[in-house]
């Protein structure tokens, strides 16, 4: 399968809203778990079923819905019946190659984007779709797979003293996006470190290695670019809604979320100009090697054309050549031989072409 597009065979035909899983399915069985908690409780436990999950809709508490695995086609039907989810919005959610998105409902906010990780020692960037859907008590959330990068939020909720504002699903979902930007941000400085560390042996010894390192973290900067700069759109689109479920005294978080965002995406574009320009910078290097050797070359050339001139006249077999039996002829060649060729030496160096 495509890295930067997946396949869309499956859904080639299908009516709008309809359910068709794009991409590969991670998981054997899906795994739903809940967080149920307010200012002095909490309750973890796996749901055998989403149908359980129909009880937070009225819970006083916040209740918060993890799901592991979105290729069960009933389970995200149901999914949506419980929660009123609209039908584009789940088959958005089964979409993994969708595009960031933020999509304001009747009585819910969700927001559609990517969780990466990046693979230092393979130097490889991996995407796992992400879906938070908040409500009034709920936020729900959908992802691939187990394993994510939402620990700290967990242990926060876990202390007592740290949960005062998770008891909020607008602040409870901020928090959930901020961790996955704040990786987005990790992940931009671990590329850029790699990348300046490159201009080092851009000028002292580059080699084929090097040019391979330099596609390879190309391609990751544009696979990575491909999942951070549309939720610039995503952010735009949000804090311009009339409609949302954020509570005001909120927004301001969002709106410092939106610049991490902006600085993710700055310092990708910035990244990948300086990679074109390391890029530009060897291919420069190359030939600059290519054209000194060329040089060299031609100055020996120029040397030796007038010495095999000379040689050539000398060696041809004439009867009656002037010089051919004069005692110090041979002498009289290396005269002339070093003449010339100390001659043009001393040319080209004034000429400063050596």
């Amino acid at each position: 399968m495509a890295r930067f597009i997946k396949d869309r065979i499956a859904a080639k035909g299908q009516m709008p809203g309809s359910l068709v899983l794009i991409g590969n399915q991670k998981m054997e069985n899906p795994v739903i778990r809940l967080m149920e908690f307010d200012a002095e409780n909490l309750v973890e436990k796996d749901l055998g079923s989403i149908e359980e999950a129909a009880v937070c809709l009225n819970s006083e508490g916040t209740s918060w819905i993890n799901i592991y695995g979105i290729h069960d086609l009933e389970m995200i039907r149901r999914m949506g019946e419980i929660f009123e989810l609209h039908p584009l919005l789940l088959e958005d959610i089964m979409n993994t190659d969708q595009l960031p998105k933020y999509d304001d409902g009747d009585d819910y906010d969700a927001f559609i984007l990517k969780m990466l990780k990046y693979d230092e020692e393979a130097r490889l960037i991996s995407a796992e779709q992400f879906s938070l859907i908040v409500g009034h008590r709920y936020v729900l959330t959908l992802q691939e797979q187990v394993g994510d990068v939402f620990n700290p939020v967990r242990e926060r909720i876990r202390n007592t003293k740290k949960r005062a504002r998770l008891i909020d699903p607008d602040y409870l979902s901020y928090a959930l996006l901020d961790t996955i930007v704040d990786n987005y941000i990790i992940i931009v400085e671990t590329l850029g470190r790699n990348i300046e560390a490159l201009e080092e042996r851009l000028f002292s010894r580059p080699d084929k290695t090097l040019v391979e390192e330099i596609y390879k973290y190309k391609t990751e900067l544009s696979y990575l670019r491909k999942s951070v700069r549309p939720v610039k759109e995503l952010m735009s689109h949000f804090l311009r809604s009339d409609h949302t479920m954020f509570d005001e005294k909120y927004l301001h978080y969002l709106r410092d979320l939106n610049e991490l965002v902006i600085q993710a995406s700055d310092a990708i574009e910035l990244y990948n100009g300086m990679i074109s320009d390391h890029l530009n910078i060897y291919h420069t290097n190359v030939s600059n090697r290519t054209n000194e050797v060329m040089k060299v070359l031609t100055i020996f050339a120029s040397i030796f054309i007038p010495l095999t001139f000379i040689a050539g006249i000398y060696g041809m077999n004439f009867e009656f050549i002037p010089e051919l039996k004069f005692k110090y002829g041979y002498l009289g060649f290396w005269i002339v031989v070093i003449i010339v060729g100390g001659g043009l030496l001393i040319y080209f160096r004034r000429k400063k072409w050596l």
